[in-house]
């Protein structure tokens, strides 16, 4: 048996609730720790964690492990931009089927429902301005339930994912008061 209660939705009373919670804020932040060491921060077994990751894998938990990469240090040239679209939901599927026709374009990094001003924030990657932008105009806003778009190009991240990427320098030089 594992160190968690095993199960969707079953997440058992007191520590295995905790526990599993733990487990899951250490691996958001490093997915490469190694298993022993997360045995020892969480006080059990490697067999334990290991187990209890297949199960939150297998619930649906856990959907994928990443590796966020500062672009801007490399020479791979990406342009990134933000989209506000407002659509029209579909009968009896609300906002589900609008939002997996557009994040089924490889363009596409991110769809999210929003509340507000518009329906959906989709994020997406292309080699150039102009390819971004025959994307929305060729592609999104001629789908039929959208109703308007608004693209943002997105021109430098400073945090992405709760990781700082670009540190501001302070200023190394002396000072000198008159």
């Amino acid at each position: 048996m594992g160190l968690f209660p095993q199960g969707k939705g079953s997440y058992g009373k007191g520590m295995g609730i905790k526990m599993r919670e733990e487990l899951l804020t250490v691996i958001e932040k490093n997915s490469r720790i190694d298993l022993k060491e997360l045995a020892v921060i969480l006080g059990v077994q490697e067999v334990d964690v290991v187990n209890e990751l297949a199960a939150l894998e297998a619930e649906g938990v856990i959907c994928g492990y990443h590796t966020l990469i500062d672009w801007e240090k490399t020479s791979n040239e990406k342009v990134s931009a933000l989209i506000e679209v407002r659509v029209t939901p579909q009968r009896g599927q609300g906002f589900d089927s609008v939002a997996e026709r557009i994040y089924r374009y490889p363009e596409v990094r991110s769809v999210y429902l929003m509340s507000g001003g518009y329906d959906l924030m989709v994020i997406l990657e292309g080699k150039t301005l102009r390819e971004v932008s025959s994307f929305v105009s060729d592609k999104l806003s001629t789908l039929d339930t959208v109703l308007s778009t608004a693209t943002h190009f997105i021109l430098k991240k400073y945090k992405d994912h709760g990781t700082v990427l670009s540190q501001i320098k302070e200023d190394e030089r002396e000072k000198i008061t008159p």
